[in-house]
């Protein structure tokens, strides 16, 4: 989906703890019933944006509007946000249908109202009839459709998410990742998640916000952040790539590589004739070609990892670069001497200042 007008809208937050600024200068907006992924590597400050739009944590500067409401300063409690942890906060002495009543009881919600409520919660999590059992016997899929149909109850305006899937097995993650966003769709609630599985914010996402060390360094859908990377940053977190270090030629768009290979790659239109560059080229952007290819650079096949109808091969080019080629696995094989270039039918490479921020 495209984003339509904001509805939730973070103004320039700004974070300290002590000495330590955790988050600098985050703007971004989310469209009514958009699902927005926060994604980041451990320490880029993607839990304090969470718990500051919650009202966990106050901003050092900076607003959080929701609705066209500045809830900067408004308690937790009432800003009608759902919000679901990590580890869900499940109370486990207490059954299925007393959980996700917890917080409507206490909000003197009438008892009628309630039920009423509960009822309609477990319906939209495919847990219809489920009130009465222990939450201690249930899945750990269940549980987490527990937490967020309690999220859900009270139907809150926005719904909060923290690492919603990482306590599950692996092998449930998959299925219960779909299931969440079906019934997220289904309920067409406003929706922040924060993740460090890209795969997870991949799927659930309309679009992806990526957070390094505090900042934004990109928001928009998972192709383009894969395509076309704001920064050097994101080019090397989103996917899989390799980084060979090359001279920028500006006259032919090439970057003059070890091995004395030319291999084509984007820059920045002001990057200057004989920079330095770090060209960041995507596994499925080369192949094994012919010694007389141009663009060809001998290395050696050092070993490779099968993926079903491809294979990734690690490949030693000259001055101890390594890059990765994806490629048929009967393509070659370890200790196999092979000449690689990028193919023009790949993703475009992208060339960096040396010394980019990563």
């Amino acid at each position: 989906m495209s984003p339509g007008e904001p509805f939730l809208v973070l103004d320039h937050l700004d974070k300290r703890f002590g000495g330590l600024h955790v988050t600098r200068d985050v703007s971004l907006s989310v469209a009514r019933s958009e699902i927005l992924a926060l994604l980041g590597p451990s320490g880029s400050g993607k839990t304090t944006v969470l718990r500051t739009v919650a009202g966990f944590e106050t901003p050092d500067s900076g607003r959080v509007v929701a609705d066209g409401e500045d809830v900067t300063f408004v308690p937790p409690e009432r800003r009608h946000f759902g919000v679901v942890f990590q580890h869900y906060a499940l109370f486990p002495h207490m059954t299925v249908g007393e959980n996700v009543a917890f917080g409507l009881e206490a909000q003197g919600a009438k008892r009628k109202d309630v039920r009423e409520s509960v009822a309609r919660a477990l319906v939209a999590v495919d847990l219809a009839g489920f009130e009465g059992r222990p939450v201690t016997q249930i899945s750990g899929g269940q549980q987490q459709r527990v937490a967020l149909a309690r999220a859900l109850a009270p139907e809150p305006r926005i719904l909060l998410l923290d690492e919603p899937l990482s306590n599950l097995d692996p092998s449930l993650r998959g299925r219960t990742r779909r299931e969440l966003k079906r019934i997220i769709r289904a309920v067409g609630i406003t929706t922040l998640f924060v993740t460090h599985e890209q795969e997870e914010a991949f799927e659930l996402g309309d679009r992806v916000a990526l957070l390094n060390a505090g900042r934004l360094e990109q928001v928009s859908t998972a192709h383009d952040l894969y395509a076309s990377p704001a920064t050097r940053f994101v080019a090397g977190f989103i996917g899989r790539s390799s980084v060979v270090p090359g001279v920028w030629r500006k006259a032919t768009g090439l970057a003059s590589v070890p091995g004395g290979g030319s291999w084509p790659a984007v820059a920045p239109p002001d990057l200057p004739d004989g920079t330095p560059v770090d060209v960041v080229v995507r596994p499925e952007a080369l192949g094994f070609v012919g010694a007389r290819d141009g663009a060809a650079v001998e290395g050696r096949v050092e070993e490779l990892r099968f993926a079903g109808r491809e294979t990734y091969f690690s490949v030693a080019l000259a001055d101890g670069v390594e890059v990765e080629v994806l490629a048929a696995p009967d393509a070659s094989q370890p200790g196999w001497k092979v000449f690689v270039a990028p193919l023009a039918s790949g993703p475009p490479s992208r060339a960096y200042p040396r010394g980019a921020s990563e």
